[in-house]
């Protein structure tokens, strides 16, 4: 039995037996050190730059011998200390899958009576054989440290023994939970004091750990448990504070100041290492504030608010101008001609001091001679410990109309760069208050760290800001600008970018003039989002178009867009939805890809119902047929056509978004955009929506039969007076004499060569009056005409230059028959 178990005081004893400094030791996957305190530097002679980066094994050579017999004399019996698990050896080589403890005999190089090693040359040569208990924890999770090693000097017990008769029956490290000691909350608060370098997350985890796996003590007898308490020789702030309070009471007394109260020469040392603590902790919380947003304006803000007032007093924030543009990343260096622009300013002064000298928003470039430049030059923080009078009015002098130098004259500034990529893209004005300390050296260091990670959120905000501004470009330049009016029908259309899965997609709608005052309508989906898909819908879109200008019927395109796509590659999947609307035979032809069916609204009754249309097979699946329906229409009649991000939600049947646009759909509105966003709305408010949406919704109004004229002409020459003379009769009739003579001159060109090419069939002439004057001129010839330039000499080639002279608007198209070549004139207003 030890002399502490037969006294009252042997708990005390205990106590303080326990409270040995420690050195903490982590080693990663690899072995190596990775953490090295400054108690492992006093306990086994190794500086820290040293012991970095090394193996392990190579810094703690230690062996399974049990100590000398002098030793066993001096301590008591041992027992068997290395019975607790595997040696340090084994723990070190990554074997551990739980914790060890033990005792350990090892050399180190002579240390000097502060525990430091002796200083080198022929004086410090030498070595101490060192008993240490060590304590090993395995360590799990995403960081890369493996083992956690605790270590103490058992010769410490020695020289902090009450008195030289004190010996102990047993001395062993072991392990137990934190919950069996009287004061175990305070103990696991203190607990991660013996990481003190590491950051918040890393040490809360092992110290999860460390608490789970056992808390280290030691064990003095069978019966005798002291915890190892956190004290490693790194007096906190409030002990500090509570010794010089009490050596201040002994000097008011007029007692001497005890060795315990005298100054400890350690205290510089801690009172740099609670300064770094405490400005890695803040960097920490940093961190944690900015960042949360991808959006350029929030994260400005986020910025400017997490460094005032802890950091300092105001804050002013200045951009280029392409990050604040949202532009590509900046070119070149920065000169006296870039312009900056003041993108936020943040202060702890009376509301509204700095609005009106400093406004945000406004750009200005600023002079060599000036601290803000040497920064956005160097790429380095400056440091102005105060600004001078003169320097205030130098600063000052770039304000034109504004006196700032009562807002910075006498204040500590600090002008750090926001860099990406070794590219400068702003820079941030830290003031400071006269009255507050200024800022020093350790202030610039955590500047520039501030900085270099609020550059990296900035720049990925400005990243992100261009490319979301690129994927718009492009998807709206791949979206076509549909008019609102088409022969006998009113278009509206809305296309929603994804919510969730970027903004760019392969969802488009289009429309396509046709022959015989025809419109093809169209909505499809390529399947996948992204650039991707993107690049397939502005492939197709294109062949749809392409197809369509040939008027082939709705089955034969999708057919031909089909063969398309498996030539494209297996990649090509979308669906697809064709329409064709005869305004002037008030019919849909209708063919389905694998599309989910349009909604027609009757105008009669206001009925809407899904179209009843063979699905099909999607564009690109290949070797599947596909048809057409036909769907008779009345004037005022609606089709509503869209893609499956509209009804499709995650969770619920496609039924019911199916139903829901049905009847949002027959919502009665006046104009078309309002109709529109009722659906839209009733669509969106269900929530979880990511998918793009492309939506399409046409009127179809119609062409009343005595707005259409129409004349076959048989092939003789003759017949070219007899198209002037029906075109000028009719269009008398309809009240546009004003047209007369230009339609007349038109139609004479047209049908003239519509004779001279056609083959056998009479050629086909009508005339269609609606928002505009519609002429075309059919035959059996498929070769288009084109738009020759004819010399002065040349009997012919000059009636498409007359016509591309007089029409508002002209083209030609093939059709299954031969081809059309039509015109456009604007009718006059009455």
């Amino acid at each position: 039995m030890d002399r502490g178990t037969e006294r009252d005081g042997a708990v005390t004893d205990f106590a303080a037996a326990g409270r040995i400094p420690l050195a903490v030791v982590v080693v990663d996957r690899e072995g190596l050190v990775s953490h090295w305190s400054s108690g492992a530097r006093r306990l086994f002679g190794a500086a820290k730059e040293e012991a970095i980066g090394r193996p392990a094994v190579d810094l703690l050579p230690v062996s399974g011998a049990l100590p000398d017999e002098d030793d066993l004399t001096s301590y008591g019996a041992y027992g068997e200390y290395d019975g607790l698990g595997h040696d340090l050896e084994t723990s070190l080589d990554g074997r551990l899958f739980y914790p060890a403890a033990g005792r350990a005999r090892l050399t180190v190089p002579e240390r000097s009576d502060a525990g430091t090693p002796a200083p080198s040359g022929p004086a410090g040569r030498g070595s101490d054989r060192v008993d240490v208990l060590w304590w090993a924890y395995p360590l799990v999770g995403p960081g890369p440290e493996r083992l956690l090693v605790l270590g103490a000097d058992v010769g410490r017990l020695q020289r902090d023994a009450p008195d030289e008769h004190t010996a102990f029956e047993r001395v062993a490290p072991a392990f137990a939970l934190h919950t069996d000691f009287p004061g175990a909350e305070e103990l696991a608060r203190r607990l991660p004091e013996i990481l003190p370098s590491m950051s918040v997350e890393e040490g809360a985890r092992i110290v999860g750990q460390i608490l789970e796996l056992g808390y280290p003590v030691l064990e003095f007898s069978q019966n005798d448990r002291v915890p190892v308490t956190p004290d490693w020789g790194v007096p906190r702030r409030v002990e500090r504070r509570a010794r010089r309070e009490r050596a201040a009471q002994a000097a008011t007394d007029g007692l001497p100041s005890p060795d315990e109260y005298a100054h400890d020469p350690d205290d510089a040392e801690d009172l740099e290492y609670v300064a770094v603590r405490e400005r890695l902790e803040f960097l920490n919380e940093v961190s944690g504030r900015i960042g949360t947003s991808l959006d350029l304006a929030q994260t400005i803000i986020e910025v400017s608010k997490a460094v005032v007032p802890r950091f300092t007093d105001v804050a002013g924030t200045y951009l280029r101008e392409q990050v604040v543009a949202g532009e590509g990343f900046p070119d070149g260096a920065p000169d006296t001609t870039t312009l900056w622009h003041r993108v936020a300013v943040e202060h702890t002064d009376e509301p509204g001091r700095w609005d009106d000298v400093v406004p945000v928003g406004e750009a200005m470039p600023f002079p060599a001679h000036t601290p803000f430049f040497q920064c956005m030059t160097s790429g380095e923080p400056v440091l102005v410990p105060r600004i001078s009078e003169q320097m205030g009015h130098a600063i000052a002098s770039q304000f034109e109309k504004r006196d700032i130098r009562p807002l910075i004259t006498g204040r500590s500034m600090l002008v750090v760069p926001l860099k990406a990529r070794n590219v400068v893209l702003g820079f941030m004005i830290l003031l400071r208050h006269p009255e507050r300390v200024e800022f020093n050296d350790m202030d610039r260091v955590t500047g520039a760290e501030l900085a270099a990670r609020a550059g990296l959120v900035l720049d990925n905000a400005r990243m992100y800001t261009y490319q979301e501004s690129v994927a718009e470009t492009l998807q709206d330049s791949m979206l076509p600008h549909i008019p609102p009016r088409m022969a006998g029908c009113d278009i509206a259309t809305r296309y929603l970018p994804g919510t969730l899965l970027g903004r760019v997609g392969g969802d488009w709608f289009d429309s396509v003039k046709l022959p015989g005052a025809r419109t093809a309508l169209v909505v499809g989906d390529v399947m996948g989002h992204g650039l991707n898909s993107a690049a397939m819908m502005g492939q197709l879109r294109t062949a749809v178009q392409t197809m369509a200008a040939l008027d082939l019927p709705p089955a034969q395109l999708l057919r031909n867009l089909d063969d398309l796509a498996q030539r494209l590659g297996d990649t090509y999947l979308a669906t697809c939805v064709y329409a064709v609307y005869d305004p002037i035979a008030s019919e849909l032809r209708i063919a389905n890809a694998g599309h989910i069916p349009p909604v027609l609204v009757r105008a009669e009754d206001g009925r809407s119902e899904l179209l009843d249309l063979p699905t099909g097979a999607p564009i690109g699946v290949g070797g599947v047929p596909f048809e057409a329906v036909r769907v008779r229409v009345r004037p005022g009649d609606r089709i509503v056509m869209c893609t499956d991000g509209l009804v499709e939600m995650r969770g619920e049947d496609i039924g019911v978004g199916l139903a829901t646009l049905c009847e949002s759909a027959a919502h009665p509105a006046a104009a078309m955009d309002d109709a529109c966003d009722t659906i839209i709305r009733a669509l969106n408010t269900r929530g979880g929506r990511k998918d793009d949406v492309a939506l399409l919704m046409a009127r179809l109004s119609g062409i009343a039969p005595q707005d259409v004229a129409e004349w076959r002409l048989p092939l003789d020459p003759a017949q070219v007076l007899r198209a002037r003379a029906v075109v000028r009769e009719q269009l008398y009739d309809w009240g546009l004499s004003r047209l007369v003579d230009s339609a007349e001159l038109m139609v004479s060109e047209l049908v003239t060569n519509a004779l001279r090419h056609s083959h056998s069939r009479p050629v086909e002439l009508r005339l269609v009056r609606g928002d505009t004057l519609l002429c075309e001129v059919d035959d059996d010839d498929h070769d288009l005409p084109t738009l020759l330039d004819a010399n002065p000499g040349d009997e012919s080639g000059r009636g498409l230059r007359v016509v591309s002279t007089l029409a508002r608007e002209w083209g030609t198209s093939r059709t299954s028959t031969g081809k059309t070549v039509w015109f456009e004139l604007t009718l006059p207003r009455r």
